[in-house]
């Protein structure tokens, strides 16, 4: 079933994560991961459907609002404060859960965003104990078990639902709508703030462009023919661009503070210890930071692997392109050469270049995304 499908796909009354198996999943799969997710974080409803047409087995999973309190606590979410409390954002804190802004509305506290966000942080931190595996899949003690079973395939996706009501509403207040500022509020609600903030830039870019080009367009108009006038309006024309850009980075500073501070986001303390790629393999080593169990490579194999397979691949597959548009080229021009020909026919060696190309494109991103798995181990 297609993701766009099973997005559209809701039939269970309640549910933030959408959790799918491949077709040829066996049951012994389907319950022990069910099993670790009840025991492990018993915070969660999961509720197993099964699409009868495809015979894909799905999770959909939620929580109780008093669970996403709770999370939302143990992954200091920061939430507006009311007024009579000092205003601003401070992280969310169940001690103090009555100085929060509509802490009483349990369908307006938190956004789907946010729901979703702390849901997927449980999912992911569901660790797993010393010797537990499933099927020929090793966990190592306190490894992040869905993450490992995405990367093998065993879940098929992990992804969030979207609400249909709220995609309608921003349909006709920010796609549809024209000559009207967008509702970075309400984009960074339901998307987040990393998406808000994208748009956010994309907009004050877009805004920010027309001045240059109507300088430059007046500059242009009022430009003689003559080499020395065009001489002079590319140097006033450089030294705008210069202003312009110092003062579009120190405004964009301004008003990306500005963004940051209203939606939480400022003073935010950065991942001290980052997870690592699920793709990654290894031999087994203590750690010598943690003293831990963790994946370890070799260095000198790695870099080993790019000299002798990475780099002559890459090299390969340009020498290949730069063959092969020369030989087009040159094809080119034996075709233009011959008067007889038909008009049509001297297209065709764009023709021929353009589908070897789409076609190469296809093969390189697969090389690619071998170098990359490989360049996980």
């Amino acid at each position: 079933m297609s993701h766009k499908a099973w997005m559209k796909t809701v039939p269970t009354e309640n549910c933030d994560v959408l959790m799918t198996f491949p077709d040829t999943t066996d049951d012994h799969t389907l319950l022990w991961l069910l099993n670790h997710i009840r025991l492990g974080i018993p915070e969660l409803i999961v509720q197993v459907r099964h699409h009868k047409h495809t015979r894909v087995y799905a999770f959909f999973v939620t929580a109780t609002y008093e669970s996403l309190l709770r999370g939302a606590d143990e992954i200091g979410l920061r939430k507006p404060v009311k007024a009579e409390f000092g205003g601003g954002m401070r992280s969310f804190s169940c001690e103090e859960d009555y100085i929060y802004e509509n802490i009483e509305n349990e369908f307006y506290f938190f956004t789907s965003q946010e729901r979703q966000n702390i849901i997927r942080y449980w999912l992911e931190n569901l660790r797993a104990k010393q010797g537990e595996s499933l099927h020929n899949i090793h966990f190592l003690e306190g490894q992040p078990i869905i993450p490992e079973l995405a990367a093998r395939g065993v879940i098929q996706q992990v992804f969030p639902l979207h609400e249909q009501r709220i995609l309608k509403r921003l349909m006709k207040s920010w796609v549809q709508a024209v000559c009207e500022s967008q509702p970075l509020d309400e984009i960074c609600d339901y998307f987040g703030v990393k998406i808000a903030m994208y748009f956010a830039w994309l907009g004050f870019y877009t805004s920010a462009m027309v001045y240059p080009a109507v300088f430059g367009s007046i500059l242009y108009t009022f430009t003689d023919s003559d080499q020395t006038s065009q001489d002079i309006c590319c140097v006033v024309f450089a030294i705008f661009n210069v202003i312009w850009a110092t003062f579009f980075l120190e405004e964009w500073k301004r008003r990306g503070a500005e963004f940051a501070y209203k939606w939480g986001t400022l003073d935010t303390p950065a991942e001290s210890i980052e997870e690592p790629r699920p793709q990654f393999r290894g031999i087994k080593r203590i750690s010598p930071v943690t003293s831990a169990e963790e994946f370890y490579y070799p260095p000198w194999k790695r870099l080993l692997f790019q000299c002798l397979v990475s780099l002559p691949v890459c090299l390969a597959c340009l020498s290949f392109v730069f063959l092969l548009m020369l030989g087009c080229f040159q094809l080119q021009e034996f075709v233009l050469s011959i008067q007889e020909l038909p008009r049509i026919i001297r297209f065709l060696p764009k023709i021929v270049l353009a589908v070897i190309i789409t076609a190469c494109d296809e093969v390189y991103k697969k090389i690619a995304y071998w170098l990359n798995d490989m360049g996980a181990w």
